[in-house]
This record gives C-alpha cells, structure tokens and sequence, in this order.
C-alpha cells in the first residue's frame, strides 16, 4: 500500500488463534507482518514460521494492557518503517455471565483489554497510519457486540463498544484517508478459551460446542479481513446466520428481541432437564 516501500501489518494478539490466521493470510500475499502478542515466544514462532515459507515478518512483546509497550512498538515501527498501512486490533479475551453474577473484576479485565486495548493501539499506531497516506484500522469487535444477547454480559459490552468506537473513528479518520473496519465473527474454533472465565462452569461445554461445529475457520475469517483491505468495506460479518438475525434485529427489533427469549428460555429449560436426569 505504501509508496516508499513494502506494505506493512500489524496484528495484535498474533501469536495463536485467529490472530496468526491472519499474519498468515496477509504474508502470503506478500506483506511485511509485525507478528505482536503479550507472550514473546508465541509472537517469535509465528513471525518466524511466516519466514520459513518464504514470507517477511518480525516479532514484538505487546500487552494491549501496557501503555508504554504500545508506545516502544510504535517507537521500534518508526524508526525501521516511518510508517504502518494496516493495524489489526485483534487481541482480546472472553467472559460469560450475567450483568449481576459477573464479578466486577472480571468487568474490568475484559474491558481493559477488548476495549482499552484497542483504544490504546488507535491511539500509538494514529500517527504511522497517517504517514502511510493509506492507512486501513481493523478492529476485531463479535457479533455479540451487536446480538443484545444474554449471559455474555462483559463480553457483549466490551464488543459493542469496539463497534462504537469503529463508528466514530470511521468519520474522525475520514479526512486523513484512513479506512474503518469493524470485524464482528461468530463462533470460530481458536484458543480463546484459554483464558475464559465464566460464572457457571456450563458455559465452556456450550461454547466449546458451538466453536467445533461452527463451520467458519479462523482462515476463512481472515480472507474477508484481507478482501476488506483491498476492496473497503465497514460491518464484517462472517457467518451467514449472523448476517440474518442482523437485518432481523436492525428492522424487527421486537421480533428479534422475542427469539432471543425463545432461544434463552428454551435452552435453559434443556440445562435445567439434563440436571434433573438420574446418573
């Protein structure tokens, strides 16, 4: 993307899961991938697989949590670069509960990571986009910050609000000529899991369950992060049901409002029967 030399990426959260799926994704089309996680050794083995296949990478110690790691990797980027074409605001964790059980701690934890991760990489990378003259953010959002769903009450909120922070950067950025995206996937099968917390120990079986039949690989989630690069487009949405139950909501909202019910209701009765049934 860049004129003065090779087109560069950077993907937070890159070390595993859906975040290596897309360094990959974007090295095999020739990219120069900064490959960044909290966890150094993750973040050198995927940077130095993409090298082995034959693709340009480099590898960074980022804690979307640290101020000041965001503040030396973007030192570190100036420095060899002058500039970023593409940020990938993708590191992130999962919680489930409901807005009463779920313990303030746990509230804090993901919204200083989902959300005040991402704004702290807006935030350090703003300027190296900005040189770049064609500067691209993605932020990594879910569908359930847009689904209004019950019992993933931290996760939904930090994930809408990264939508909403999508939305504003999108018109504050539009005079600079730097492209919004906001990625909302459903279900996919990564390590996210790995970090979990839940009030009830029932929801890791449920979502272990929906990730493995999914049918959307963390691959193919990071081929429509890639088309959005080359062919611009805002609200990524990557699993055709999502993609239903979105319009469902944007022009029946009570509609939608009385499936979730339906849906709620009728899987916390199967729960409810599954207990109740003698070993």
């Amino acid at each position: 993307m860049s004129d003065t030399g090779p087109s560069t990426v950077l993907v937070t959260g890159a070390g595993s899961g859906l975040g290596e799926a897309m360094a990959g994704e974007f090295a095999a089309r020739g990219w120069m991938v900064i490959v960044t996680d909290r966890e150094a050794a993750r973040a050198r083995a995927v940077a130095e697989a993409i090298i082995r296949s034959g693709g340009q990478a480099m590898d960074l110690e980022l804690d979307v949590t640290d101020p000041e790691a965001f503040k030396a990797a973007a030192g570190r980027i100036g420095e060899r670069f002058g500039y970023l074409d593409v940020l990938v605001n993708n590191a992130g964790v999962a919680a489930a509960g409901s807005v009463e059980d779920t313990p303030l701690d746990d509230w804090s934890w993901v919204m200083d990571i989902n959300l005040m991760g991402v704004v702290r990489g807006c935030r350090a990378f703003l300027p190296l986009l900005r040189a770049s003259r064609r500067g691209h953010i993605i932020n990594v959002a879910s569908y359930a910050g847009l689904a209004g769903a019950p019992d993933i009450a931290a996760y939904g909120v930090s994930k809408a609000a990264v939508v909403a922070l999508s939305e504003s950067l999108r018109v504050e950025l539009k005079p600079s000529n730097i492209q919004v995206s906001v990625l909302c996937p459903a279900f996919v099968k990564t390590n996210l899991l790995e970090t979990f917390r839940s009030t009830d120990p029932s929801h890791r079986k449920r979502v272990t369950r929906w990730m493995e039949n999914s049918g959307v690989s963390a691959r193919d989630v990071a081929r429509r992060v890639i088309a959005a690069v080359e062919k611009p487009r805002f609200l990524l949405l990557t699993h055709t049901n999502t993609r239903w139950f979105w319009r469902l909501k944007r022009f029946f909202p009570e509609l939608y409002f009385r499936t979730l019910v339906r849906m709620t209701t009728r899987r916390g009765g199967d729960q409810k029967q599954k207990r109740s049934k003698p070993e």
